[in-house]
């Protein structure tokens, strides 16, 4: 019987798609049986399953040969997050700490390193290397801009390399404008992409003005649709009334937007 799998003539003259030989149809079952056990985490039974195909159906041990190199890269990148978890442990406890970092609501300092706040900001760098951050470690940086939870975010998230939840969610604003501010790529591309994913009748304005303060064309491009296709919903809020008030220029560019549209309708 021809196998719509692994048969050799041309695809156009292959038998129906459900037609499959014996072998093929045996080494389907031991894939789903390997991909099943690989979800619920039973190793030991996945590659009992890896080893029962049979070697004859290259197509196949072609595809679990990949699938088990993807496993070990996986791996891989789990042992290289764990072992760089301890940066985060650093920042936690204050290890070796050589820097306080002060915010800009009177709250309490946070102890830093200066090594990394150097590697991931070239701005932190020029700071750092400034007459008046060159003494002691006792020496305190203030970040006006950031309050003391804004500021912990921003330092965990350098440190980290990402942030739970529910802290990107309430802090997603005062990062980006501190990773525009700072110039921290990751973070920018990192509080972009939250942003975009999030973006709704509720926080679109805020979006807007965001990418107004950090010249961020995806942003603003995506906002600015965004209040077009919902006009009733955010123009004739209340929110919307504060929101003029305070960025007239873009309530201006709004306007535009919405006549542009109207057009072509």
């Amino acid at each position: 019987m021809d196998c719509c799998v692994c048969s050799s003539i041309p695809m156009i003259l292959r038998p129906p798609r459900n037609t499959v030989c014996l072998a093929c149809y045996e080494c389907s079952k031991s894939l789903i049986a390997f991909v099943n056990n690989l979800e619920n985490n039973d190793t030991a039974n996945a590659k009992e399953n890896l080893y029962s195909i049979s070697p004859s159906n290259k197509g196949i041990e072609s595809v679990l040969k990949w699938m088990k190199e993807l496993k070990q890269r996986e791996d891989g990148l789990i042992e290289k997050i764990k072992f760089l978890g301890g940066l985060i442990v650093a920042f936690r406890d204050g290890i070796h700490s050589d820097i306080q970092i002060k915010p800009g609501n009177s709250g309490p300092s946070l102890p830093a390193h200066r090594a990394l706040l150097a590697i991931r900001s070239d701005i932190f760098k020029n700071m750092l290397e400034s007459d008046g951050c060159k003494a002691a470690p006792t020496d305190t940086v203030t970040f006006p801009e950031l309050n003391h939870e804004e500021l912990d975010a921003l330092l965990e998230f350098l440190y980290s390399g990402s942030l739970a939840t529910e802290k990107i969610e309430k802090h997603v604003y005062a990062l980006s404008i501190a990773a525009d501010k700072y110039e921290i790529p990751y973070l920018q591309k990192f509080c972009e992409r939250n942003m975009l994913e999030l973006l709704d009748s509720s926080n679109t304005l805020e979006v807007l003005e965001i990418s107004d303060i950090c010249s961020n064309k995806i942003l603003r491009d995506a906002a600015m649709n965004y209040i077009v296709k919902h006009m009733e919903d955010i123009v004739f809020s209340a929110k919307y009334e504060e929101f003029a008030r305070k960025n007239p220029h873009l309530s201006v560019q709004i306007t535009r937007a919405l006549f542009v549209e109207k057009q072509h309708l």
